[in-house]
């Protein structure tokens, strides 16, 4: 099969979450998906991706994986998604799934290790200590960073006594892909599924994946501003503000 598939052909994707219940406890499964395939076929669509589907604690539609490795009791087993391949691969349909690569959930047996500092699993997120010039009452982040859902990117575990960092919820902490060990499971996670028959896969938030390891403050929106002044050549400004005390300003030069 060419490589090329993805980009000439239609990619349909599925919430299976609210696609199509086979057993009324109103919930969409794999079963119900099996069923139905016989729509694709009928609208002529090759490609189909599917959201997690994975173990979840459900804190972000299943975005927060507790295992990447298996399917989650509410939309079936193991053995539902071997015969959903096997279906789709009857129907010549490409199978896409999430893989959500930048976190995992805070009830994952990882990161619950990792706050136990239990080896080789004490490195696998991001920990970093608290402001030397802060308190132990009063714990501060290392810098200012906001997380893509409002707030601080850092929550504090008083049991490691440090900070976490999370791009997106606290039960989303992020992972260290500075860490080999990190990478070379993840790996493992693509491995199984591909033996699996997956044909591919779509990164979930691929852009958050490294951070400055620096771990500089953001500029303020005035400080920003001001640094503007006397650009060559003359810059549109747009401003994207994850909460409504501070924002990032992205500059776009213009030509001519």
């Amino acid at each position: 099969m060419s490589l090329e598939w993805w980009k000439k052909s239609v990619i349909y994707h599925i919430y299976l979450p609210s696609f199509k219940d086979s057993n009324d406890d109103g919930i969409g499964d794999f079963q119900g998906l099996i069923h139905e395939l016989r729509y694709f076929t009928e609208l002529r669509v090759s490609n189909l991706m599917l959201s997690p589907f994975y173990p979840s604690s459900m804190k972000d539609n299943g975005y927060d994986i507790t295992c990447f490795t298996d399917v989650d009791p509410v939309f079936g087993t193991m053995h539902d998604f071997h015969l959903f391949m096997l279906e789709a691969q009857e129907r010549d349909l490409n199978i896409i799934i999430d893989f959500v690569a930048n976190h995992t959930s805070d009830q994952h047996p990882w990161f619950i290790k990792s706050i136990d500092r239990e080896e080789p699993f004490t490195d696998f997120y991001i920990w970093v200590d608290a402001k030397p010039e802060s308190t132990e009452e009063e714990p501060a982040p290392p810098n200012n960073w906001l997380s893509v859902f409002g707030g601080s990117a850092w929550t504090w575990n008083e049991q490691r006594k440090q900070f976490y960092y999370h791009q997106f919820l606290p039960e989303q902490p992020d992972l260290n892909y500075r860490n080999p060990a990190v990478r070379s499971e993840m790996e493992k996670v693509l491995k199984f599924w591909l033996d699996k028959g997956v044909d591919g896969f779509r990164i979930d938030a691929a852009s958050h994946i490294f951070e400055d390891e620096r771990l500089l403050d953001e500029p303020r929106a005035k400080q920003t501003k001001a640094n503007m002044c006397g650009l060559t050549p003359p810059a549109r400004k747009l401003a994207d503000s994850s909460s409504t005390d501070e924002s990032t300003l992205y500059l776009q030069a213009l030509q001519g």
